[in-house]
């Protein structure tokens, strides 16, 4: 008795696990939900708040929210389906990935253990900004007393949620933290795909991972710093005007129309 149940201890404990089953897999989607679309909605997110430093005081990053939302109905459908669900997938597989893998920077200070550390430290820390980010703006907020975005008034209300201090510093750390993550993990991903595999393919990968990582940050900072400078009020009074623009022109005869965008929908 005590044989058998020694060894199906021991087939339970040789027994791979789901990941390990299916790590080819699991990993390449790891790495494309990283890419496409989480990747890719950063770079459109960071450039379209970067508008707002067109210096009309918010009217162009008024035109690029009233873009977005004039999906209406299909905005929620497609925020789940493209952004909230592979980010959700993304870093669940990170989670997993983080708690079965021990940073050793210690043992071995190179450069690549290093941005192994901070590939994962990066995404910790985007995970819980990027929560806090959408609990604070977006309507998901909203019964959190969060979901402080109108996109009726986007500048005004988003300058007036980024302004204090405090938030501004935790929303550096945060979208350093995010671009740093998205960055470096391109060129993770194509080691993971095989696509350089000499040393001097990774040479290149690696400026181009900077590049892009420069770059990002640059428009996500950069949008920080319009909205703290923006002046609110100046803002209101445009998002009114521009408002009624819309409306009267919605409506044969000049009439005003009640607003085809829902102020729930982001």
């Amino acid at each position: 008795m005590r044989q058998r149940r020694s060894q199906r201890s021991i087939v339970s404990e040789s027994s791979p696990s789901f990941l390990e089953r299916h790590q080819f897999v699991i990993y390449r989607l790891f790495s494309l939900s990283g890419l496409i679309p989480v990747g890719a909605f950063l770079a459109v997110h960071l450039l379209t708040n970067a508008s707002i430093l067109a210096g009309d005081d918010g009217r162009t990053f008024q035109s690029r929210v009233d873009m977005i939302h004039s999906l209406g109905p299909l905005l929620v459908p497609v925020e789940w389906a493209f952004i909230f669900l592979p980010m959700l997938f993304h870093a669940a597989v990170g989670f997993v990935i983080i708690a079965n893998g021990l940073p050793n920077v210690g043992s071995y200070a190179y450069v690549g253990n290093v941005r192994y550390t901070l590939q994962r430290a990066t995404g910790m820390i985007a995970f819980a900004f990027i929560v806090w980010h959408i609990m604070q703006l977006h309507w998901l907020g909203k019964p959190f007393g969060g979901g402080k975005f109108d996109p009726h008034q986007a500048a005004s209300t988003a300058a007036t949620a980024l302004q204090p201090t405090l938030t501004s510093i935790l929303y550096t750390i945060g979208i350093l933290s995010t671009v740093f993550h998205f960055s470096n993990g391109l060129w993770t991903l194509g080691i993971t795909w095989g696509l350089w595999t000499s040393p001097a393919a990774m040479r290149r990968a690696n400026v181009v991972s900077i590049v892009v990582g420069l770059g990002l940050a640059a428009a996500g900072l950069g949008a920080l710093g319009g909205f703290r400078s923006l002046d609110v009020s100046k803002a209101r009074e445009a998002e009114v005007w521009t408002e009624k623009q819309k409306r009267a022109l919605s409506v044969p005869g000049g009439a005003v129309a009640p607003s085809p965008i829902p102020a729930s929908t982001h």
